[in-house]
């Protein structure tokens, strides 16, 4: 079952009864959801007041609490610490994984950000060849930096030639629009790194120390052109009309539901997610040597 995703813009009181999130707004009646069924909620107003038990059983249900700032951009992220029943085993295997197996682990992850690069790119009908060739050729470590060739080439083919795109976080829309949704992405794949009993500080191939999340940012790569496919889709509809408001935030919304394709089977990308993370904890503990991503179809 997809689980659901909470966005909140607007003053609002969120308490629980009942193990339930309790919505209070002024003048509008009460509404409930069962925590059970959610997956991510997002604060996304300087009027939001939420209690301690709420957040409590939040995490414990292994919500995803993102708050964002005065710019409405996401600036933080709640996780639950004890997502897993064998969470101090897969830890120690997180962390005895070898040099070798962290590079190889890394080296499927490029070809296979690069692979749905190029369905992106199909899908818009441009040339891609060259990164099915890159794709083709990630070395161990991605020693030859392919994942940078590859950006090079695509971004300049994705979005229409009156942008005159570069792919910069404080550049100009779309780039609003990519950073939101991969806030969204980065949320879910760092529940799921949770739910699997893993430690989502420690990346296979980012180090940054001031970073908290480098695993999820390692693991969310293959997933980034499923953002990018929507954005894409956003700027066909709206041209340059791309003010990132709540008509757009809620498309961007839909994101963990997309259907992906995974293993041969479709699945909402949240649950993919999911299913790669517990992929990632059996290369970890030596029972598998392949992480399981998605496939993009144009």
């Amino acid at each position: 079952m997809i689980k659901r995703i909470l966005y909140f813009s607007t003053p609002a009181y969120l308490s629980t009864t009942n193990e339930q999130l309790l919505v209070e707004r002024k003048d509008e009646p009460a509404v409930q959801v069962p925590i059970e069924d959610i997956g991510l909620t997002i604060l996304d107003h300087q009027q939001i007041t939420i209690t301690q038990a709420l957040l409590g059983k939040l995490l414990a249900n292994n919500v995803a609490v993102v708050t964002c700032n005065s710019t409405h951009h996401p600036a933080g992220m709640m996780l639950n610490l004890d997502g897993h029943s064998l969470q101090s085993l897969h830890f120690k295997e997180q962390l005895d994984a070898s040099v070798p197996l962290k590079k190889q682990l890394w080296q499927q992850t490029v070809a296979a950000k690069i692979r749905n690069q190029a369905a992106v790119l199909a899908q818009r009908q441009e040339e891609n060849k060259y990164l099915l060739r890159l794709a083709d050729t990630v070395r161990s470590g991605d020693s030859g930096n392919h994942e940078a060739k590859a950006a090079n080439y695509y971004w300049k083919r994705l979005f229409p030639d009156f942008f005159e795109f570069v792919r910069h976080r404080e550049g100009p829309p779309p780039n609003n629009l990519l950073n939101y949704g991969y806030a969204i992405l980065r949320a879910v794949v760092a529940r799921a790194l949770t739910g699997s009993g893993l430690l989502p500080t420690l990346g296979i191939h980012h180090r940054n120390q001031y970073n908290a999340y480098c695993l999820a940012d390692d693991i969310m790569e293959p997933y980034r052109p499923y953002v990018d496919g929507v954005v894409y889709q956003i700027v066909r509809q709206h041209g340059r009309f791309l003010d990132l408001g709540p008509h757009l935030k809620k498309e961007l919304l839909q994101i963990p539901a997309l259907d992906v394709m995974i293993d041969g089977q479709q699945s909402p990308l949240m649950n993919a997610v999911s299913r790669t993370t517990a992929s990632l904890v059996r290369c970890f503990e030596g029972s598998q040597r392949k992480i399981l991503y998605p496939m993009f179809e144009p």
